[in-house]
């Protein structure tokens, strides 16, 4: 990792972040803690993060006298949610090592730990264990390929038994596990679902976006890489005056959003550069150069277009549509997410190989406002179908409070 952050920003600030981590912590995290119990939410990065937030909400309200501790794996959480007000102590987890692993749960002494969807770590289970910490997992999801459930993977499959509990998202997941003899697990769906939901009803209201969108069409680029901004761009060149887009970038590249502004056919606006002497409403395109405020974006949205899919993976759709919108992604890369799979079978999405196809399909929603909404009102449903994970994790958990 030393040699990596050598040619990496975001492991450079990964690894800087850990340095003297542990003595800080020594020397003054249970002063901190002040005697109360402790209890640990883990989140790899950023989406992890916002899939386990409804649930460290929950427990800070069902259980406000706890300390809760918040740790990342990936700079892109830190990074962004380090001032989080949900937690009481956030940092960076300490690289999975056993004598990292036996000095943070000596600091922390943590009473209850929750790992959000992938997190597996061999030496921090098994010093919480020594520790008799409860362990739980949740937003868990699984799939045959994984080493869990090959032969000779022993190993790995006693990580998985030294949680108190796994709640996982689907199905086969559950399947998978007790067909390896688990069953301390059980079926509690996606706490995403409650994630969007709570945004929806709590959205920020941005007037300077409302300003730029002047009651036009308007479609959202959540989370778009260049893969996609290939495709997108000669789309919304297509569709120049009928059609404004809001584009959000995964990641903020300056030289980079110049060059889309170069080949948009249209007036591209930097959100940072809205005033209110800047005639927001004359043009066609708002680049959003920050990052953290596409969830509240979609509400100005008549149609979404969510990046990842032609890249490593599709990013999050489900903050599209508990606005009740329609969506569009790549082709390539969404299959192992589930909400991809069920909006493409119930309408709701659909995936594109190129901007021919995608033409076509904002074509139709244009054109036909009926199919539009109907489209929308189907992922609206979506959501509200599967509202109510963390309640089913929280209920779990009460079950060892004292």
């Amino acid at each position: 990792m030393r040699v990596a952050a050598l040619f990496s920003h975001k492991i450079k600030l990964g690894v800087e972040g850990r340095e003297g981590l542990l003595e800080e912590m020594e020397r003054g995290f249970q002063k901190r803690a002040n005697g109360r119990s402790v209890a640990w939410f883990h989140a790899a990065s950023l989406g992890e993060f916002e899939q386990g937030r409804p649930v460290i909400e929950a427990y800070r309200t069902r259980f406000p006298e706890h300390f809760i501790l918040l740790t990342f794996f990936s700079p892109s959480g830190y990074e962004v949610r380090k001032n989080y007000n949900g937690a009481d102590y956030i940092c960076y987890l300490p690289w999975d090592t056993a004598s990292n692993a036996r000095r943070f749960v000596k600091i922390v002494q943590p009473k209850i730990a929750f790992f959000i969807k992938y997190e597996f770590w061999h030496n921090y289970l098994v010093e919480l264990k020594k520790n008799k910490t409860h362990i739980f997992s949740f937003s868990t999801i699984f799939r045959p390929e994984q080493i869990f459930f090959k032969k000779g993977s022993g190993f790995f499959r006693r990580m998985l038994l030294r949680f108190d509990h796994i709640f996982v998202q689907n199905q086969q997941s559950l399947t998978l596990l007790h067909g390896i003899g688990m069953q301390h697990c059980s079926l509690a769906g996606d706490t995403r679902f409650d994630r969007v939901s709570a945004i929806a009803k709590n959205v920020k209201d941005l007037p300077e976006v409302a300003g730029f969108r002047d009651d036009k069409l308007c479609l959202i680029a959540g989370s778009a890489w260049g893969a996609d901004m290939q495709v997108l761009i000669p789309v919304l060149n297509h569709f120049k005056g009928s059609l404004k887009a809001i584009i959000a970038p995964h990641e903020i590249h300056q030289e980079e959003i110049a060059e889309w502004a170069k080949s948009l056919d249209g007036k591209t606006l930097l959100y940072s550069a809205l005033s209110d002497e800047v005639p927001a409403a004359e043009y066609d395109y708002l680049v959003i150069d920050n990052i953290g405020m596409l969830s509240s974006l979609y509400q100005y949205g008549d149609m979404a277009y969510i990046g990842g899919a032609f890249g490593s993976g599709l990013h999050n759709i489900l903050e599209a549509a508990t606005f009740g919108i329609p969506i569009a992604f790549g082709n390539k890369r969404y299959h192992k997410f589930q909400e991809a799979v069920d909006l493409i079978n119930k309408k709701g999405a659909v995936a594109v190989a190129d901007k021919d196809e995608l033409i076509a399909i904002v074509n139709q929603w244009i054109s036909s406002p009926e199919m539009r909404m109907a489209a929308g009102d189907v992922n609206k449903n979506y959501i509200a179908a599967g509202v109510g994970s963390t309640e089913l994790i929280l209920r779990e958990v009460e079950k060892i409070q004292d």
